[in-house]
């Protein structure tokens, strides 16, 4: 399969055009459609035009040029919540806030986190990046006008709400406003003097590498914040339970996409125990972990490790999954779906892919994974898997980040 920077500008434009017409093109730029045609065709246009065709197109310069790829299935609703986060994410880290802001309380900032960490969790990221924006600058505002000495939990809030913002721009493909949001939510968590936070910030950033297949990185950084606060089990609290087993667990499977099996089983093993001690599930900090949780993650470690008769062995003992969130549902589904193309069972693995799909459309969008099952099933009917790539939307192409691999697929 092609990869985006194989092809031509002028077919990369075509491409992205997609059942826009020429002459569609032409009227939303402002251009001649002869214009249209000559890039198209590779001639050299001036960086004004070639602007003015990537705004139509709603995307980037760098998408054009090929120095990156497209923002996968990305709606205009997408768009402009990313563009709108993009703002938030810069301006309130610069000190810009807009003028006529009304600071909310702290317990009001509270209640704003719940709501947009349920969004986030029912897969309705572009939602929750639109609404992550005006929480940031008001948390900042927040910030502004708390008493000196009295910041650290407005620092707090300040930091959860950069940390939305970048999970909900990796899961768009938007890497480098991940990055940057990450990267300011570290610095509000050490203003804030908050180990908790600074282990979620740095488990956060290690799934960015993940994604962007810096799987060395990712495996150090996902070790050391699961490490920084691993509890006293005869003494810890829930929350810090299901912090530390949520980040041990993460580390179990960035472990296993960097083929690490040793460290993976440990961390795996680490995990079970964590959740046995909980009992059930638990949510706090804007994350759930529990031994439901650690039992559907085994599931996709396993299958990452090439243990699949493990992993299916795993999903047959799972009968309930409702105790997670609704994201945690479909991403598991992903993982059963791709352990049974592993084992060769296409036609079941299409019917757990296409379940998920259905039930969650608006989760799927933002998903490379069931990309990466349809081309691992060979043997399904061309008509079904038509079918089910229309449910994906488009290629498998991830967005900023490298195409996606079942490695860095997360």
């Amino acid at each position: 399969m092609a990869q985006w920077d194989d092809y031509s500008t002028g077919t990369r434009i075509k491409l992205l055009r997609g059942k826009v017409t020429q002459q569609n093109l032409a009227d939303l730029t402002g251009l001649s459609i002869g214009v249209i045609q000559k890039a198209e065709q590779d001639q050299r246009m001036s960086l004004r035009t070639l602007l003015k065709i990537a705004d139509a197109l709603g995307t980037d310069i760098s998408v054009i040029h090929g120095q990156q790829a497209p923002h996968r299935t990305q709606s205009r609703d997408d768009r402009t919540a990313l563009q709108s986060l993009s703002r938030a994410v810069h301006d309130t880290s610069a000190g810009f806030l807009p003028n006529d802001i009304e600071p909310p309380t702290l317990a009001e900032l509270g209640d704003f986190t719940r709501r947009v960490w349920r969004l986030y969790w029912k897969g309705h990221y572009s939602e929750a990046a639109g609404i992550a924006a005006p929480f940031l600058a008001e948390a900042a505002a927040r910030l502004r006008e708390q008493p000196d000495g009295e910041q650290a939990e407005a620092w707090e809030v300040l930091s959860d709400a950069y940390r939305i913002g970048a999970y909900c721009a990796n899961l768009m493909g938007a890497r480098d406003l991940a990055y940057s949001a990450i990267g300011h939510a570290r610095s509000a968590a050490e203003r804030a003097a908050s180990p908790m936070r600074l282990a979620l910030v740095d488990s956060g950033r290690s799934w960015i590498y993940l994604r962007d297949a810096r799987l060395d990185d990712a495996l150090a950084l996902a070790e050391k914040a699961a490490l920084d606060i691993e509890p006293r089990f005869s003494r810890a609290t829930p929350d810090e339970l299901t912090v530390y087993g949520s980040h041990i667990n993460f580390a179990a499977v960035v472990a296993s996409r960097a083929g690490n099996q040793v460290r993976a089983e440990d961390f795996l093993s680490q995990s079970h125990a964590t959740g046995a001690r909980m009992g059930g599930e638990h949510g706090c900090y804007g994350t759930l972990f529990g031994p439901v949780t650690a039992t559907t993650q085994a599931v996709g470690i396993n299958v990452a490790l090439g243990e699949t008769g493990k992993a299916l062995k795993l999903a047959e003992s799972i009968k309930d999954t409702s105790p997670l969130q609704h994201a945690a549902r479909n991403r598991y589904a992903m993982d059963k779906a791709l352990a049974q193309a592993d084992a060769k069972m296409w036609d079941a693995s299409l019917d757990t892919l296409e379940r998920a799909l259905v039930g969650a459309p608006e989760w799927a969008r933002h998903q490379a994974l069931p990309g990466v099952i349809v081309e691992k099933v060979g043997r399904a009917s061309t008509a079904r898997l038509r079918r089910i790539s229309k449910l994906i939307g488009t290629s498998s192409s991830s967005g900023g980040f490298s195409t996606a691999t079942r490695r860095t697929a997360l």
